[in-house]
């Protein structure tokens, strides 16, 4: 398992880069923020809204896709756990 940390914004940005291979994700909201989850063109109005603050939430990532993140307003801290190594 690999564990990173990622500092979401109001601009969408890349947080599980597509694979060859289909896996598992954690993620996990650290502080009072939302953030909103989907595919490149992810906004506050067409994402999915995680919860604030919450227990990490579980993700199947099929092969050759990737997933998006951003905020409405201000930064969200994101920490993610993905199967691989370093």
């Amino acid at each position: 398992m690999r564990s990173t940390t990622h500092t979401v914004t109001t601009t969408a940005s890349e947080i599980i880069t597509s694979s060859a291979s289909a896996r598992y994700v954690y993620l996990h909201v650290v502080g009072n923020g939302t953030v909103y989850l989907g595919d490149s063109t992810v906004t506050s109005t067409t994402g999915l809204q995680t919860q604030k603050n919450t227990t990490p939430i579980e993700f199947f990532i099929p092969r050759g896709n990737s997933l998006w993140a951003v905020t409405a307003s201000a930064t969200e801290d994101l920490r993610i756990l993905q199967e691989g190594g370093s």
